[in-house]
């Protein structure tokens, strides 16, 4: 970035959130929304659904699921009838008391789901599968689109992938069998799940230092928010065919969007475009009514640093030579300790957040009005968060959400059976702390890490912490071992992670590091000292 521009004043003179800000969150929050549909959209896509085993003495096709007074006795479980005799009778005598045979047909009661469409009945773990993959893409999503962002810009990675999630997930909707449709739900994820993270950052570089966390978590709560549209769409177009055109289309519309929003700023100037990031900025003020100091004006108007042109006519002597970002990061001790610490962070909040989900009971009831209520869960802790983390700072707020949540989930297994409002409430209890430390992490990391290499920072942590929701699904197998196990384990790496909070700075008040020397000069600083003036310009 121009050394000689102090975005974060600039930024301030606009206005912390202005007008230009409050407009273009308005724009970016409707493609996060939709990123929350892409992301669990396989939760109905994908769901079980009621079968039986076809009974060919007893009826006749198109079977029905209700069946007759046979039933009694010609149905055993799900995957298994009884041994039918060799006339193919169906009185009651012509079934075995003593053999079962594997089901070879199977009848559904619904057909809204692609277990019905591709026959997966008593296959659960291709139903499980399609999770799996998905979570697979997003893996392999992050660093792609974080390379995207840092290297081509916010706005472009953030159109691409909300255009490329709409074209694969139409494609996807015209699946012949079940592995064309595990292709595309892979392609979906790897190629359109950028969304989230790139509109993460584009949003949060355009609001002033005062206003991070609010911008964070509005950013966050409207990917609560996209979870149940999800669930309403759903509930009102069960067919998985039908559901996934009506949820993707409108999603093309997103390429307009290159037209609608503008460039990061702090990436613009990160890379030496000082010219498009000052009409950017002047923009802003005029939207917002607020007038630059001269002293940005200033900065905004000096030229810009010798381009590639000019260099080349001087000798190859006293051409500067552009030192590797990849190399730097990894010889930085600081920012290389930091992503071990952040990535673990990722595995912890995305381990504990979807396995939670999976492992609490269910609630009674309506299937689309439980995942609403497990999805507007998240909003109070995201509230906590806006509350807390410019008020206590990041480090106390975020250590105390893991701490909470490792607490509640750890007393877990020595509350009785009989208490299931106290397992219900301090389940909740758990996933409101997880959700506030997701939402509060999202904000942390991308303050912990320069501008030239944030979005890919923040793309690996994310990356590395998708082992913790792909590892999730298996936490149910623990409990053949102890019921308790898997809320035992979430709260001791809830544990962990609030205790190597104590190992990272606080950032609260400080400036964006801009370079990666300006965030290695973010120390764990004393008590005493003044925050706002750890990093200078």
């Amino acid at each position: 970035m121009a050394k000689d521009v102090n975005c974060d004043v600039i930024l301030a003179e606009l206005g912390q959130f202005g007008r230009y800000q409050v407009l273009n969150y308005c724009l970016i929050m409707v493609p996060i929304m939709f990123s929350a549909v892409y992301n669990a959209q396989y939760v109905f896509n994908a769901g079980t659904v009621l079968h039986r085993c076809a009974v060919p003495e007893c009826e006749s096709p198109p079977y029905q699921y209700e069946t007759g007074e046979w039933g009694l006795w010609a149905l055993g479980s799900q995957c298994a009838r009884p041994a039918p005799s060799e006339d193919g009778a169906c009185a009651q005598a012509a079934f075995s008391t003593n053999y079962t045979v594997t089901c070879d047909q199977h009848v559904y009661g619904s057909h809204d789901t692609i277990v019905a469409e591709f026959d997966l009945a008593c296959q659960e773990w291709k139903r499980t599968l399609v999770g799996t993959i998905h979570s697979a893409g997003l893996f392999a999503a992050l660093p792609l689109t974080g390379y995207v962002s840092d290297t081509f810009g916010r706005r472009t990675a953030f159109v691409m992938t909300a255009v490329l999630a709409a074209l694969m997930g139409l494609i996807r909707s015209f699946s012949v069998n079940y592995v064309m449709y595990l292709v595309f739900e892979f392609l979906d994820a790897t190629l359109g799940s950028g969304v989230y993270s790139t509109g993460f950052i584009l949003a949060l570089e355009m609001v002033g230092l005062k206003r991070r966390v609010l911008g964070g978590n509005i950013i966050s709560s409207s990917f609560a928010i996209g979870q149940v549209i999800l669930a309403l769409v759903a509930w009102y177009v069960p067919y998985w065919r039908h559901l996934t055109r009506v949820l993707y289309v409108p999603s093309f519309l997103f390429i307009f969007y290159y037209f609608l929003i503008e460039e990061s700023v702090r990436w613009l100037l990160s890379k030496g475009r000082k010219q498009e990031a000052a009409r950017i900025i002047y923009k802003a003020a005029a939207i917002n009514k607020k007038e630059l100091s001269p002293e940005s004006q200033k900065q905004l108007e000096s030229p810009n640093e010798p381009t590639e042109v000019a260099v080349t006519e001087q000798t190859s002597f006293s051409r500067p030579q552009k030192k590797s970002l990849f190399k730097q990061v990894l010889k930085s001790k600081i920012l290389m300790s930091r992503l071990f610490i952040c990535s673990f962070w990722w595995i912890t909040v995305t381990f504990i957040y979807y396995g939670l989900s999976i492992n609490s009971v269910s609630l009674a009831g309506n299937q689309y009005v439980n995942f609403m209520l497990t999805s507007l869960v998240e909003i109070p802790g995201y509230a906590l968060s806006v509350l807390t983390l410019d008020r206590f700072g990041r480090k106390s707020s975020i250590m105390t959400a893991f701490f909470v949540c490792g607490s509640a989930l750890i007393a877990l297994p020595f509350v009785p059976e009989d208490l299931t409002w106290i397992h219900t409430c301090l389940t909740m209890l758990g996933k409101l702390c997880i959700s506030m430390a997701f939402s509060s992490i999202y904000i942390y990391t991308s303050e912990l890490f320069p501008t030239e290499a944030r979005h890919s920072m923040l793309g690996t942590c994310s990356m590395i912490g998708r082992i913790g929701s792909i590892v999730a699904p298996q936490t149910p197998l623990l409990m053949q071992i102890m019921v308790s196990l898997p809320y035992l384990i979430f709260g001791v790496m809830a544990g962990i992670s609030g205790g190597l909070m104590l190992l990272t700075p606080e950032t609260l008040r400080l400036r964006l590091p801009d370079t990666i020397e300006q965030a290695e000069a973010m120390v764990v600083a004393p008590r005493t000292t003044k925050r706002t003036d750890i990093i200078v310009d």
